[in-house]
């Protein structure tokens, strides 16, 4: 393959940070407003970096970082990123981008920002994805996250492109990268939880119009303490509940033991009974 990389913003000093790490906090836990100014702002810089002297009208794939059932915070910036992107497109009557996933087939509990990148690698290393290579065939691949802290999900990405015999032109796209390594790859930590420090500070995110649900909050919820748990889902919609917790279950967090007690509590707590049988009979006959 032959590959180019782009982040729109270099981490050299953790006092000097190009954008607002609240911002960033409030995008990782699902904050839509926050994704749609960093997915414009992201395409608008990969726009005037790469494509208005080198792009050649090819077809153009963009595919965000990798996930299973639950989309990344990276999903939701991805939306925004390929609406300007398109828009661009469409002016220079290029052909509009399309779009593929990235599978992964684990989830996993660990806090992947508190890792160094040893340990990133070996949690990520027993993770496997998988592409449409088919589908790939003869186009330009935009490979899209939001940060790149040791590049292990990188490594992981270029690793199945190869196994995939992929030769595309690609790019490696991030909103940020970590250039300093002599940073602590936990800095990550320190931007995602920049204004979120207790699961109560999450309740203005879920109640906006502009939430979109996504992993990593699934995965703190129920993970926080379970009294604290309680104490937060009294105050959530009958909708958000629900959404929290058809997500949990199409993301397999119903089988970590570390969820149980919260999952549980939700279950039994908000959750109504699916119909038996005999019950949809009788609502059909009424």
């Amino acid at each position: 393959m032959h590959i180019k990389k782009y982040a729109l913003h270099e981490i050299s000093q953790p006092d000097r940070l190009d954008f607002n790490p609240d911002d960033y906090s409030r995008f990782k836990y699902g904050d839509d407003a926050v994704s749609r100014v960093f997915g414009s702002q992201l395409a608008a810089g990969f726009i005037e970096k790469h494509l208005l002297d080198e792009y050649d009208g090819q077809q153009i794939v963009v595919l965000s970082s990798p996930y299973s059932f639950i989309p990344t915070a990276t999903f939701a910036m991805k939306n925004h990123f390929v609406a300007v992107l398109n828009r661009w497109l469409a002016e220079q009557e290029y052909p509009v981008v399309q779009e593929a996933k990235i599978h992964r087939t684990i989830t996993y509990k660990e806090d992947y920002g508190e890792l160094d990148a040893e340990q990133r690698m070996q949690l990520i290393g027993n993770d496997s994805f998988e592409l449409d290579a088919a589908f790939l065939s003869g186009k330009t691949l935009v490979f899209l996250d939001d940060i790149r802290i040791t590049g292990s999900h990188e490594r992981m990405i270029l690793k199945t492109a190869k196994a995939y015999n992929l030769t595309n032109d690609a790019y490696l796209l991030y909103y940020a990268e970590l250039v300093n390594k002599d940073i602590h790859p936990r800095f990550e930590n320190y931007l995602n939880y920049h204004c979120v420090h207790s699961i109560f500070d999450l309740h203005d995110i879920v109640n906006s119009p502009d939430f979109k649900i996504n992993t990593r909050i699934v995965k703190y919820l129920l993970n926080c303490e379970t009294e604290d748990f309680k104490k937060f889902t009294a105050r959530q919609s009958e909708a958000f509940l629900n959404l929290l917790y058809d997500r949990a279950i199409g993301n397999g967090y119903h089988t970590i033991e570390a969820y149980t007690e919260n999952f549980n509590f939700l279950k039994t707590g908000y959750i109504e009974p699916p119909l038996q049988t005999g019950e949809r009979q009788t609502t059909a006959n009424n």
